[in-house]
C-alpha cells in the first residue's frame, strides 16, 4: 500500500503560542492597574491611562489577544491532527497570524487614545472592524479548505465546536459592526437605544459564548484526552452538549438587560433560554471530568491534568452561575454590582486562564521536542492562580452582594438609608484591595509560566509533527444523499421545539407552562432520533452527519440565526413607527458633541443611564426609563455596571458649575469618590465645524434633523458653548478664553463645557418640544 507523509505546519501553532502568551501578560497587567484605579483613584493618569480608557484596553486585550491568539494554536494544532492533513494554506496561515496580531496593536493604540465605540466587547472602530472581519474570512477559508483535504472522513466532536465558532463570530461581529463612519477614526452605530441594547448584547453574551465557550470546549474535547490518555466519556453526550449550546445560546442575550426597556417578551425569551443552558452546560462538563475516570492519580504529579481538570470545573461553576443570574429576582440584587464582575472573572480567569496553561503545558514540550523544563513551577503556578481566583471571586461576591443590599436598604418611612452612593464604595473598597492582591497572584503565575515555557522551548528545537498515511485509491462508500440529512427527522423535529418554545412566549400561566413540557418532550425526542442506529442504515443519522462538513456546517448556521433573527428582526422593523411617535427631540449639536467625549473617555464602564423599575431606584435617580428616552441614541448608553450613580436623568439636577469642579476635582463635590479627575478636558477643544457632519451621518442612521438645523449646527454649538462658558465665569469666577493660554481655566469651545452640555440633556429636555426652541433655550441658559 501506498502511503504519504505529511508535515504538520505547526510553525503557524508556535507563533499563536508566544502571541498569546505575551498579550496574557500585557492584558493581566492592565488589569491589575484598573484594580489599583479603583481602590486608589491617583492611580489614574489622565488623558491616556485613566480607567475609563483602559479598562476596555483590558478586555480587549484578554479576550482577543491572549485568549484569541490561544485558541488558533489549539484550533490549528488540533485540526490537523484530527483530519490527518496539513494546513491548506501557508500564505493564509501568515496572513492570519501577522493579521490578528496587527489588529490588536490597533486596539492597544487607539483605545487609550480615546478612540472608541462606545459598545462593550466592541469597542473598536470601523477601519479595525473591517480588518477583524477579513481576518476571520482569512482564518474561516483556511480552515473549511483544510477540511475539504481531509483525510480522515469522520468529523471529531471538537471539529463541531470549531465549525460553530467561525460561523457565529462571523454573523455576530459583522452585524453588530453596522455603522456609519463619520471620519477616520469615528462612526455612529446605525441601532440606537432599545434596538441597539439587544443587538449589542446578542453579540456581547453570544462573543462570551463562541469565542469564550466553544472554540475552549473544542480544544477540551482534544487535549484533555490526550493529557490523561483515555477516550471521551460519551460520545453522545457529547451530541446533546454540542447542538444544545449551539441552538440556546444565541437566545439568551436579554437577560443583560431585564428590568430595563427592553419589551418584556424579549427579557422572558432570554431568561427561559438561559435557565435552559444548565442542562446541555453541565453535560459537557461532567463529559469532560468523567473523562478522567482511572486518571484521577494522575492529577498528583501531572501539572497539565490539574490545569484541565480545574478549568472544566470552573466552566461548570461559570454555567451554574449564569442562569442563575438570568432569574429576575436574582438579577434585580445582582445586575450593575461587582457580583458581575466576579461571575466573569471565574469564566475568563477560571475557565479560559487555566485551560490555556494546561494546553501551553502540554503543547510547548512538543512543538520544541523537549520535556517541559519545571513541573514544581508548573505546580506552584496551579496553586497561586487557583487561590488567586477564588480570592477574586469571593470577593467580588462579597462587595456585589453588600451593593445591591445598601442600594436598596430604605428606612421605616421609606427614605433611602445610605442616600450618598459614595457610601456604598466606602463599604467595599477593602474588596477591591483583596481583588488587587488576587489579581498580583495570578499575574506572578502567568510569568511564572512565561519563564517555564521559554525554557523549555531553549532546551529544545522548533518540530513540526509529521504522519504517515495511506494513499486511499479505492472509490468512497456513497454517502447519504444531503436532503436526508438536511430534512431528515431529528431536523424536522427541532423545528416543532422552536415553533413551541416561540409560542410559549405569548401565554401565560397553564398555557405557557403545557408548551414549556411538549417542547422539552419534542427536544428529547430529537435527541433520541438523532443518534439511534437504525434498522435500515448503517449509521446513525447524526454519525451520517459527521462525515459531511458541509451539510453540517449548514445545519450549525440555521440553529445559530434562528434566535437571532427572531429576536431582532422584530425589534429593527418597529424603528420608524417609534421614531414617527417619539416626544422625544435630537440632540442639539453641543449635546452631541459633548455625548461623544462622555464615550471617548469611556463614562459608559462606570455609570449606566437606565433607571430600573424598583422604588429605590427611583428614590435615587428619578423617574423610571422608557424607550423613549433613549431613542436618538447611536449607540446606546443604558452601561453594565455602576462604579458611579446612574445618569439617566441628571439633567438639571446639579448646576454647570457643580459638573465643572466635579471634573476638575471629584473628591471637592463627593469626598471619599474614586472618580478620575478630567482637568484635561477644559483644555481640549472640538472644532464645531465638523459637528456638521456629525448631524449628517446621525441623520443618516435614522436621527430626524432637518438640513436647516444641520447647516447651522457650527453656529449653534458655537453659541452654546459660549452661553455655558459665560455662566461659569460669572458665577465661579473661571477664567475663560477662546484658546488655551497661560492663566486660562477653561476653552470656551472645550469638551468640558461640550460635556456639561451632554450631562445637563440627560432626562431634562421638555417632550415635544422643537430642536430650534431647545437650542434657544441652551443658549438663554
Amino acid at each position: 500500500m501506498k502511503t504519504q507523509r505529511i508535515v504538520y505546519n505547526d510553525r503557524v501553532v508556535r507563533q499563536f503560542v508566544w502571541a498569546s502568551v505575551l498579550f496574557g501578560i500585557v492584558g493581566m497587567l492592565v488589569g491589575i492597574i484598573i484594580a489599583l484605579q479603583l481602590a486608589f483613584w491617583p492611580a489614574n493618569l489622565p488623558p491616556f491611562l485613566s480607567f475609563g480608557r483602559l479598562r476596555p484596553l483590558h478586555t480587549n486585550a484578554v479576550i482577543f489577544a491572549f485568549v484569541g491568539n490561544m485558541l488558533f494554536a489549539g484550533v490549528y494544532y488540533s485540526t490537523q491532527r484530527l483530519v490527518r492533513a496539513r494546513l491548506a494554506s501557508d500564505i493564509l496561515s501568515a496572513i492570519h497570524f501577522w493579521g490578528w496580531q496587527l489588529i490588536i496593536v490597533s486596539a492597544a493604540l487607539s483605545l487609550p487614545l480615546g478612540i472608541t465605540t462606545g459598545k462593550e466587547y466592541a469597542e473598536l472602530e470601523w477601519p479595525i472592524d473591517i480588518s477583524i472581519a477579513v481576518i476571520w474570512v482569512v482564518f474561516a477559508v483556511n480552515f473549511f479548505w483544510t477540511l475539504a483535504k481531509r483525510r480522515e472522513k469522520h468529523l471529531y466532536v471538537a471539529i463541531w465546536f470549531y465549525i460553530a465558532t467561525i460561523i457565529t463570530v462571523a454573523v455576530l461581529h459583522i452585524v453588530n459592526s453596522f455603522e456609519i463612519p463619520v471620519g477616520a477614526f469615528k462612526s455612529y452605530s446605525i441601532f440606537a437605544g432599545v434596538q441597539d441594547a439587544l443587538v449589542q448584547w446578542w453579540y456581547g453574551h453570544n462573543a462570551v459564548a463562541f469565542f469564550l465557550t466553544t472554540p475552549i470546549l473544542g480544544i477540551m474535547y482534544y487535549f484533555l484526552p490526550k493529557a490523561a490518555e483515555r477516550p471521551v466519556f460519551s460520545y453522545r453526550l457529547s451530541i446533546v452538549h454540542f447542538w444544545g449550546l449551539v441552538f440556546l445560546y444565541i437566545w439568551a442575550g436579554p437577560h443583560h438587560l431585564l428590568y430595563t426597556a427592553l419589551p418584556d417578551w424579549a427579557q422572558t425569551l432570554g431568561m427561559v433560554f438561559s435557565l435552559m443552558l444548565w442542562a446541555p452546560s453541565w453535560g459537557g462538563m461532567l463529559n469532560g471530568l468523567l473523562t478522567l475516570r482511572g486518571a484521577w492519580d494522575k492529577l498528583r504529579a501531572d501539572p497539565v491534568l490539574k490545569f484541565l481538570a480545574a478549568g472544566v470545573t470552573f466552566y461548570g461553576m461559570s454555567t451554574f452561575e449564569g442562569p442563575l443570574l438570568s432569574i429576575k429576582s436574582v438579577s434585580g440584587l445582582a445586575h450593575y454590582t461587582d457580583w458581575i464582575i466576579g461571575h466573569v472573572h471565574s469564566g475568563g480567569l477560571g475557565w479560559n486562564g487555566l485551560m490555556a496553561a494546561g494546553m501551553f503545558y502540554w503543547l510547548v514540550p512538543r512543538l520544541y521536542g523537549a520535556k517541559l523544563h519545571s513541573r514544581a513551577a508548573a505546580n506552584f503556578h496551579f496553586w497561586i492562580a487557583t487561590v488567586g481566583i477564588l480570592i477574586y471571586v469571593i470577593a467580588m461576591w462579597v462587595a456585589g452582594i453588600t451593593q445591591g443590599l445598601m442600594w436598596r436598604a430604605v428606612s421605616e418611612t421609606g427614605g433611602l438609608l445610605y442616600p450618598n452612593f459614595v457610601e456604598t464604595y466606602l463599604a467595599i473598597r477593602p474588596m477591591y484591595w483583596a481583588r488587587l492582591v488576587s489579581g498580583l497572584l495570578y499575574f506572578t503565575g502567568i510569568l511564572l509560566m512565561a519563564w517555564n515555557l521559554i525554557k523549555t522551548a531553549k532546551s529544545g528545537a522548533a518540530v513540526d509533527g509529521e504522519l504517515e498515511v495511506a494513499v486511499v485509491t479505492e472509490p468512497r462508500e456513497r454517502d447519504i444523499p444531503w436532503p436526508k440529512l438536511l430534512f431528515g427527522q431529528p431536523v424536522m423535529a427541532s423545528i416543532i421545539v422552536i415553533a413551541l418554545l416561540f409560542a410559549m412566549t405569548l401565554f401565560d400561566g397553564f398555557m405557557s407552562t403545557l408548551l414549556a413540557i411538549l417542547a422539552i418532550m419534542w427536544g428529547v425526542a430529537a435527541i433520541a432520533i438523532g443518534i439511534r442506529d437504525r434498522d435500515d442504515e448503517k449509521v446513525s443519522w447524526h454519525r451520517a452527519l459527521e462525515g459531511r462538513a458541509g451539510v453540517f456546517t449548514v445545519l450549525v448556521v440555521i440553529g445559530v440565526l434562528v434566535g437571532g433573527v427572531a429576536e431582532i428582526i422584530p425589534m429593527v422593523i418597529s424603528v420608524p413607527e417609534s421614531i414617527r411617535t417619539t416626544k422625544n427631540v435630537p440632540y442639539t449639536p453641543l449635546e452631541l458633541e459633548g455625548r461623544d467625549v462622555f464615550v471617548r473617555e469611556g463614562c459608559y464602564t462606570c455609570h449606566s443611564q437606565m433607571i430600573r423599575p424598583f422604588t429605590w431606584e427611583s428614590a435615587r435617580y428619578g423617574e423610571v426609563s422608557t424607550i423613549d428616552d433613549s431613542i436618538f441614541d447611536h449607540p446606546f448608553q443604558w452601561g453594565s455596571r455602576r462604579i458611579g450613580p446612574d445618569l439617566a436623568r441628571v439633567g438639571g439636577k446639579y448646576a454647570d458649575v457643580w459638573h465643572y469642579k466635579h471634573m476638575i476635582d471629584p473628591r471637592e463635590i463627593s469626598p471619599g469618590s474614586n472618580m478620575p479627575p478630567y482637568p484635561h478636558l477644559s483644555k481640549e477643544t472640538i472644532d464645531f465645524a465638523g459637528t456638521v457632519t456629525k448631524l449628517r451621518a446621525m441623520r443618516n442612521v435614522g436621527v430626524p434633523y432637518q438640513a436647516d438645523e444641520i447647516q447651522t449646527a457650527e453656529e449653534t454649538a458655537q453659541a452654546a458653548a459660549a452661553a455655558i462658558a459665560s455662566g461659569l465665569a460669572e458665577n465661579a469666577g473661571v477664567a475663560v478664553c477662546d484658546q488655551p493660554t497661560d492663566g486660562c481655566e477653561l476653552v470656551v469651545n472645550s469638551r468640558m463645557v461640550a460635556l456639561i452640555a451632554y450631562l445637563q440633556r440627560l432626562g431634562r429636555v421638555p417632550q415635544g418640544e422643537s430642536l430650534a426652541t431647545a437650542d434657544t433655550k441652551e443658549v438663554a441658559r
